[in-house]
Formats: structure tokens, C-alpha cells, sequence
């Protein structure tokens, strides 16, 4: 299984126990099989505890039991109705069965039950099952991911690991709430989807940090109350914000190349699906990641509403579930916001650079439609444009010495500005 989370930072790659749900797109299962009560050689490890074989399978912990043991499973009444979940993106990705198994799993973890029997018997897998309810159910917060299972013939009797107990669970879900609240209320102005989910991805940039220390960091808990978090409370936080604000945002799973799991999100916008990682909107990732010292005040707009092409540049999306495709270009959020060059024309972005020195900006940013239209302006903007309107400032301002600072990232084909107004 993929690690819930691994360090997404330059030079260091620090692997840690995760829970099965946390990150990014979790098991490769591994079926027990018995037959007439003779548990099979098997090629991984594995100890006989008094008749029931069991073995450590990521972070479930499986314990196969053999049919002369087993015995008769009272099912309680499934009371989670098929429209309750009819709409949950992995719910849709099951078979009939581990539909039902779903279900079952989503009535015993609201209950916070500790053994919740299961119609799954022998060689399936509801590990599977709990780590698609998982995604779409970033209000589980409760559950840290890891689960022990007795699986016999017929059934299952599934053990979820709870990080909190009865009490605890409703003050966190009280904090929660005022949180939550406060956020939603402030979004109720907003009319078109796109607003709203700008509004949150800008909202969680702006209060949360990126830390990989936070405690719960793999849950809604640790971003929207604690305010520190990963990739997995990044975007199980807007989800769930964007849920309360009646937006489709589907928790996605993959991989940041070359560096490791990772988790973002899909958006639903008037009809149309787009891509959407919160975690590399925040200057405080962006820091960690590259090793240098960004304004707290700048937000990475790329990936907000971004296409598969644009964000397929650096992620690794899982093929295990079929996610919609993003394939709309019509909310970059340079283009809406006039920062996006389709040609090269070196007075208008000399102009567009003094503007921004007039009005006092902190940056300049400006965006290429390709790599082409990008190596053209490249250079004379370093050699020449940048200072030129340096010199401006110096005029502008009084000033005797001008200092600035660029970014250029041929990946998005972006260069930033910093100004230096002392």
C-alpha cells in the first residue's frame, strides 16, 4: 500500500506509518486462502495463533479463520440507505456487493462500534471498501485508517481503529462545526461554484500551515481546527467545506513524481470537472519544497482549476478508480485575472510591470501560454525588461538603490517579481 503520506520536500524523503485511508490510494490486498480447515502455505509472513492464521497486511492486520470455526453471524439491520450514498464518487467504483459492504462499514463506524460484521468472506476485500469510504467521507475524522479483520467463509468481523473515544469525538466535532461555520457563513455570498471553490482553496491556504509534525494530520481536525496538517488534511479540508457550500469535490490519490504519495482534489464547476491541490497553493509547502523564503501573502494559482494536461505535469493520478476527466481551460485563474500571454510583446509587459510598480504591488506575476511563447520572453524580461522597471520604482519612490527578486519556473512557464519599495 501507498504511505498516507511521505515528506514532499527537496532532498529529504522520510517515510511514515500512515493509516490505510490517509493519503494516497492505499492496498495491494493480499487474499488468504483455506480450504477443509488446512491453512495453505503462504509466501509472505504469517503465524499460526491456535487455529487462526494471521498475517500483517499493510496496516491491516488479517486473520483468516477456517470454516470448523466458524460460526453463526447475527447481522444487525442495515438501516444506511442506498440513496444516503448513492452520489459518494468510490461508492460508485464497487461492485453490488461491496456496496452492501460499504454500507455496513458506514452505519458501524457512526456507531463507533468495535467489531462490525461485514458480507464479505473469504478472498475479498473490504480493506478496499473502508479505505473508498474513507475518501469520500472526510466527516470520519474518528477513524485513523488502521483495522484488524477474522475473516471466515462467508463473513468478516472487522475491527476499525478509532483515534478518539465517544466523548472526545463530539467536543472535536463541535470544534469542527464553529469552524466550518465560520468559513461556509462567509462563502454564502458567492453565487457561481467557481467562487466558492476559489474562496476555499484560498481560505485554507491563508489559515492553514503546512507541517508534517501536526498531530491528526491526516484528518479534517488538524486544518480546519488545528490549522497545521498535510496533503491528506489539505484536501480532506476542502471537501468537506466545499460539501457543507453544495460543491462536488472528489478526494484523489496518486503520486508527486519523484518524490512520493500524495493526495489533492477534483472539482465540479457548473458542469465541468477540474483538478484542484490546495497543499501546492501554500507558500509555506512551496518553502519547504524548493528551500526558499517566500512571502507568507503568495498563493500558487496553478493548480486552482487547472486541467489533467496542467497538473499531470508533476502528479501521478491513480488508475485504480475512474476519475472524471478535467479537461476545461476556461477558469485559469491567470487568464480571468489578465496575467496570461498567449505572444511575446515586450512593451506590454514592460507596462503591465510599471503598472503594478505604480499601484505599489508586492509582485508581478505573468503566465505563457506555452513553452515556446515562454523562451521567448524569458530572457529579455531577466536582461532587460525587470530592470527597466526597476528603475521606475527607483523613480517613483525616491529611492537611490532598488532591490527585486524573481522566480522563473519553466514548468508553467511563470515568472514572479518581487519588489523591494525600501
Amino acid at each position: 500500500m501507498y504511505d498516507a503520506e511521505r515528506s514532499i520536500m527537496a532532498g529529504r524523503r522520510q517515510r511514515k506509518k500512515r493509516s490505510r485511508a490517509a493519503g494516497c490510494l492505499g492496498a495491494l490486498v493480499i487474499a488468504l486462502c483455506l480450504a477443509a480447515g488446512a491453512a495453505y502455505a503462504l509466501p509472505w509472513a504469517a503465524e499460526e495463533l491456535g487455529g487462526v492464521l494471521q498475517s500483517v497486511i499493510g496496516d491491516t492486520v488479517e486473520r483468516t479463520v477456517s470454516s470448523i470455526q466458524e460460526q453463526q453471524a447475527e447481522f444487525p439491520e442495515l438501516s444506511v440507505t442506498v440513496e444516503e450514498v448513492a452520489d459518494d464518487f468510490y461508492y460508485q467504483q464497487l461492485s453490488e456487493r461491496e456496496q452492501t459492504v460499504y454500507r455496513e462499514l458506514l452505519q458501524g463506524i457512526n456507531a463507533m462500534e468495535e467489531c462490525i460484521l461485514l458480507h464479505a468472506g473469504s478472498g475479498e476485500h473490504p480493506e478496499k471498501v473502508y479505505e473508498y469510504l474513507l475518501y469520500d467521507r472526510p466527516e470520519l475524522f474518528w477513524c485513523s485508517g488502521s483495522s484488524q479483520m477474522t475473516v471466515y467463509e462467508n463473513y468478516t468481523e472487522f475491527y476499525p481503529e478509532y483515534t478518539c473515544g465517544p466523548d472526545e469525538k463530539e467536543q472535536r466535532q463541535a470544534e469542527i462545526d464553529s469552524a466550518s461555520s465560520e468559513c461556509v457563513s462567509a462563502a454564502s455570498g458567492f453565487s457561481s461554484d467557481y467562487e466558492k471553490v476559489k474562496y476555499v482553496f484560498e481560505y485554507l491556504v491563508n489559515t492553514v500551515d503546512y507541517d508534517e509534525s501536526a498531530p491528526d494530520n491526516q484528518n479534517i481536525y488538524s486544518a480546519l481546527v488545528g490549522k497545521r496538517s498535510v496533503c491528506a488534511g489539505y484536501s480532506r479540508a476542502a471537501q468537506y467545506l466545499l460539501g457543507d457550500l453544495g460543491v462536488e469535490c472528489i478526494y484523489v490519490v496518486g503520486n508527486v513524481q519523484g518524490q512520493g504519495a500524495h493526495a489533492w482534489n477534483i472539482v465540479n464547476c457548473g458542469g465541468n470537472y477540474y483538478q484542484m491541490d490546495v497543499t501546492f497553493g501554500d507558500p509555506v509547502f512551496l518553502a519547504s519544497e524548493s528551500g526558499e523564503q517566500m512571502p507568507g501573502s503568495i498563493i500558487n494559482y496553478d493548480y486552482l482549476c487547472c486541467t489533467d494536461e496542467e497538473i499531470m505535469k508533476d502528479h501521478e493520478q491513480s488508475t485504480e478508480a475512474a476519475y472524471p476527466a478535467c479537461t476545461a481551460d476556461d477558469l485559469n485563474y491567470y487568464r480571468l485575472n489578465g496575467m496570461y500571454y498567449d505572444s511575446f510583446d515586450s512593451q506590454i509587459l514592460l507596462n503591465a510591470m510599471n503598472e503594478s510598480v505604480y499601484a505599489g504591488e508586492e509582485n508581478f506575476l505573468c503566465r505563457f501560454a506555452d513553452s515556446d511563447v515562454y523562451a521567448q520572453a524569458r530572457d529579455a524580461m531577466i536582461n532587460e525588461l525587470i530592470p527597466r522597471a526597476a528603475q521606475n520604482l527607483a523613480s517613483a519612490y525616491g529611492l537611490t538603490q532598488v532591490e527585486y527578486s524573481y522566480i522563473d519556473d519553466d514548468v508553467h512557464f511563470k515568472i514572479m517579481v518581487f519588489w523591494n519599495y525600501q
